[in-house]
């Protein structure tokens, strides 16, 4: 079985179970544990790879469902795990459309990134903070503010680990 077949498996596999974790929305940590460890699992083989090579076309769709799907799952993890559930839902009211835009954000990113086209990137990330700037700044609990800040960077650095196993898979 050549490096190739593992990438592309271990990637379509991760990018099913976050398909269906986000669908049932049951044992989240677990799917995204599975998630996280096929993602890494893939990144490291893709790194070990020394041969020059042309984007894979299945391991590029299956990293793009992974990265839009899957990286709903972990945000939602991260903040399970760095605040308490009351602050969650009150800036969760505050903003509003975030796993909409999440999903939009992660896929803008992979897409500029898998397209080699870097500065991407900084359109998006300055895109959606100019688009929350007034919410954000109007709040005099800073619960709203830390929940951007911590789901924007969870779902970048998620959608760039995703962009890393197309662009390293031989």
């Amino acid at each position: 079985m050549t490096q190739e077949v593992v990438i592309t498996g271990l990637v379509s596999i991760a990018a099913l179970v976050s398909v269906v974790g986000l669908a049932t929305g049951k044992a989240a940590r677990v799917v995204t544990g599975t998630c996280l460890a096929l993602l890494l699992l893939a990144l490291l083989l893709g790194w070990s790879s020394d041969a020059v090579h042309d984007l894979d076309k299945g391991v590029t769709v299956m990293a793009a469902i992974l990265a839009v799907a899957g990286g709903g799952l972990v945000t939602t993890q991260v903040f399970a795990f760095v605040e308490d559930r009351e602050r969650v839902q009150q800036a969760g009211a505050v903003l509003r459309g975030g796993a909409w835009i999440g999903a939009l954000e992660r896929l803008a990113v992979y897409v500029a990134l898998v397209a080699g086209w870097a500065p991407g990137l900084a359109i998006v990330l300055a895109v959606k903070g100019l688009g929350r700037y007034p919410e954000l700044r109007n709040q005099e609990d800073t619960a709203v503010a830390e929940r951007f800040i911590i789901g924007t960077f969870t779902s970048v650095l998620w959608a760039v680990a995703c962009a890393g196993v197309a662009v390293l898979a031989p």
